[in-house]
């Protein structure tokens, strides 16, 4: 059985300090948006279902098709969130994605999560992928240590020039650092857009293809709200991405601090069922990230 974390004393109160210092450093203009602010539809239009005015949406996966949404704009350095509800019950062989990318064919940059559909009764595993001058193979997976599809959840993709984290509310689970001095590639130079989508892929998703879609269960629904988006639009002031007066920028965001360097630990320790550094079948040598 899963351990819950439980935050002692010493946890909130440090992270109440750093709480305070970051709301004043500058974060004024976070603000959640509605849909149609920041976002147009990707490909089927009519799977894709607004509501409360606009203010959250919903993806219909059936057989006919999925369907997906992409930003209006992409941005360069920044962070990116959504509360995403997932697909309850017998999920197998979706796919619910959210990620950034550099829509670029042959040298592309992209940060992902994706959610992987599953049997009934089964934990919901995240993977998380890292693309970087058009290298990828950087997979990690998680199992989350709730259920997803109960409510909503915010997760978030910090891209700032000295690390990428992936949060799963606020607790941290996947951190890539800025290793550029050692020779290792990190995405600095091309913007991306943020895009979701869901998606049929039942021949790698659960349980590496063993389990497919019952399309009986169809049609699947995955819910969104709270858009938000904060970083450098391109096109946009070209000194923005170099500016170090951006929030994301800021000392209290270069690192981990010491509450999420906790939560991370015990992501990793208690939750982590797939990391590309330790799978010697595919790296007989480590990747140089994982050795930096």
């Amino acid at each position: 059985m899963a351990k819950i974390y439980f935050p002692s004393f010493l946890d909130t109160y440090v992270l109440c300090i750093l709480t305070l210092f970051a709301v004043m450093f500058i974060r004024s203009s976070a603000r959640p948006t509605t849909f149609a602010e920041d976002f147009k539809a990707a490909w089927s239009e009519s799977h894709i279902r607004q509501m409360d005015g606009g203010k959250a949406i919903q993806l219909v996966l059936d057989q006919s098709t999925g369907c997906g949404f992409a930003s209006k704009r992409k941005y360069l350095f920044g962070r990116v969130s959504m509360k995403i509800k997932l697909i309850p019950g017998d999920s197998a062989g979706t796919v619910t994605a959210f990620y950034m990318n550099s829509d670029t064919n042959t040298v592309r940059d992209e940060l992902d999560f994706e959610f992987l559909g599953n049997r009934s009764g089964q934990p919901y595993s995240v993977q998380t992928n890292i693309f970087a001058h058009g290298k990828g193979d950087r997979e990690q997976r998680v199992n989350l240590w709730f259920d997803p599809a109960l409510d909503f959840h915010t997760y978030t993709i910090l891209w700032s020039h000295k690390h990428i984290v992936f949060y799963v509310d606020d607790v941290p689970i996947r951190e890539y650092k800025n290793n550029e001095a050692k020779n290792i590639a990190y995405p600095t130079s091309q913007p991306m857009g943020v895009y979701s989508t869901l998606w049929e892929a039942d021949d790698w998703a659960t349980r590496g293809g063993l389990e497919k879609i019952d399309w009986k269960k169809a049609p699947f629904y995955a819910y969104y709200k709270d858009f938000d988006i904060e970083g450098c639009p391109v096109p946009g002031p070209t000194s923005c991405p170099s500016n170090p007066h951006n929030w994301w920028e800021g000392y209290a965001y270069q690192s981990l601090n010491a509450v999420e360097a906790r939560r991370y630990r015990w992501v990793r320790v208690n939750h982590m069922v797939y990391d590309y550094c330790t799978d010697r079948s595919r790296f007989p040598v480590p990747p140089p990230e994982c050795r930096a």
